[in-house]
């Protein structure tokens, strides 16, 4: 039987995903069989598996940290959220239903996490270490009684359990002892240690606290962890979308019901993006429509909020537009629902050649493609679709030629004037890619071309990896495991 190491936080931010993802790596790295778990994650940010169902990409990622293919098995119950306190439930990678919060905590949610649970014992028996993720806090008060995603997992796995909190944001040390505080004292002795993360200065200076909490709970701090720029996907609950304008205006649409927005990390790094809330903003030299969790009614709301009139008249004024999967079927001409929103009919903003019809049955897979549009033409691509719509176009965007590993010949998407729509989830995540749109679009605006330069997500979490084992008392956690 294995063991179990629980990445706990003082609450949703505290950098548990990463710290977690970086511990996936090291153990690996130390040759251990180790896989990652979380009961329970609501996120709108979702990716494929290898058993064709999605999970979210927190789990994703470690699952790459751990050089095991994604798998269902490592995030048993997805919420997405859809708006009005509903989301929908995702167990073992397949959408199950629609619920209210009230009828999800009354109903659903125990014997979700007894099939989760048996899950992770599954995960235990098979494999030296699993890394678990908690979520948002394991001692909101008003919650706890129904929480599946934290204390109530630790104990169940045995866990030894590690606190992190996100010194940077302040108050650090208040939060470490009053979570410590409000842990029943089976949970709270489950605890081995402390880890502040995004700490920026002379670790030095934080003993006296450290010494604090060594004598009140007789518990080590394990880590500090400091604040690092990187590019690996954050954990969107309460991710930022900040107005940066670089020399190429980009916007993106930031829909009620987004999706997915780790597809345009690419271009703040390359360039910078203006995330757009009001249909005044709109002028941009690139307008993206993102994905959405529910098409049709972002689709009325760009229409009713005005956002649809200023994109048209933006795209007449010369701005370039791209929408990605959701924000792609938007651009069409024509979507028929009955499936999502059940609206029926829908008419499209009508900049794509495109009609949508919607399906029951929810692709989710690994892509590559050859592009057939413009600057990329014949360059080869990767993605992953998450979608439950069907798009014919005369015009495609994109030719499929391998869906999880085996060959097709599908097309996708839609070409228009000064405008692209593609289901590829990552597009610009393909870098050459990204570079000779951007350069496109440079040069019609005089500006010189740019490089983005080359790396992956493997280097990346390798890089990160490097820098928590520093700073981490790794031979403290392998006693105590």
């Amino acid at each position: 039987m294995g063991r179990a190491l629980m990445i706990l936080g003082t609450s949703s931010g505290a950098g548990k995903s990463l710290l977690a993802t970086a511990l996936c790596r090291i153990f690996s790295n130390m040759g251990y069989d180790v896989v990652p778990f979380k009961s329970q994650n609501m996120s709108l940010n979702s990716a494929p598996t290898i058993e064709g169902g999605e999970i979210s990409r927190a789990q994703y990622l470690q699952a790459i940290a751990c050089r095991k293919k994604p798998s269902v098995k490592f995030n048993p119950i997805l919420l997405k959220p859809e708006g009005n306190m509903r989301s929908q439930v995702v167990f073992m990678g397949k959408p199950i239903g629609s619920v209210s919060a009230r009828e999800y905590m009354l109903s659903k949610k125990e014997e979700l996490f007894r099939k989760a649970m048996a899950v992770l014992d599954e995960l235990k028996e098979k494999h030296d270490l699993v890394i678990i993720e908690g979520a948002g806090s394991p001692v909101e008060i008003n919650l706890k009684d129904y929480d599946i995603a934290n204390t109530r997992v630790m104990l169940h796995a045995k866990a030894k359990g590690i606190l992190v909190t996100d010194i940077d944001r302040g108050g650090s040390f208040a939060s470490i002892v009053g979570t410590m505080e409000l842990l029943k004292p089976e949970e709270r002795e489950a605890i081995i240690g402390f880890v502040f993360n995004k700490f920026r200065g002379d670790p030095s200076l934080l003993e006296p606290g450290f010494e604090y909490l060594e004598k009140r709970y007789g518990k080590p701090t394990l880590g500090v962890i400091p604040y690092v720029e990187h590019r690996l996907p954050e954990e969107d609950s309460l991710a930022e979308f900040p107005k940066v304008k670089g020399e190429l205006h980009i916007q993106i649409i930031r829909l009620p019901h987004m999706s997915n927005f780790t597809d345009f990390e690419p271009l703040h790094w390359a360039n910078g993006v203006d995330y757009v809330t009001r249909p005044e903003e709109i002028k941009g030299d690139l307008i993206i429509i993102p994905g959405s969790k529910n098409t049709v009614e972002d689709l009325l709301w760009l229409r009713e909020e005005g956002f649809e009139d200023a994109i048209i008249e933006a795209h007449r004024e010369g701005s370039f537009v791209v929408g990605i999967c959701g924000g792609f079927q938007m651009l069409g001409e024509k979507i028929i629902d009955n499936v999502e929103s059940k609206r029926g009919v829908i008419m499209g903003i009508g900049l794509l050649p495109a009609e949508t019809v919607f399906s029951k049955v929810k692709r989710t897979n690994h892509l590559k493609a050859e592009v057939l549009w413009g600057p990329a033409k014949g360059m080869n691509v990767e993605g992953y679709e998450i979608r439950f719509g069907r798009s014919t176009s005369e015009r495609p965007f994109s030719l499929i030629t391998s869906v999880n590993g085996a060959k097709a010949l599908e097309p996708e998407g839609a070409v228009g004037e000064r405008a692209f729509g593609t289901y590829l989830h990552g597009i610009f995540h393909n870098f050459t890619f990204t570079e000779r749109f951007l350069n496109f679009l440079r040069r019609e605006k005089g500006l010189e071309p740019i490089s983005i330069g080359e790396w992956s997500i493997e280097e990346e979490i390798e890089r990160f990896a490097r820098i928590v084992e520093k700073n981490f008392d790794m031979e403290r956690i392998l006693e105590e495991l």
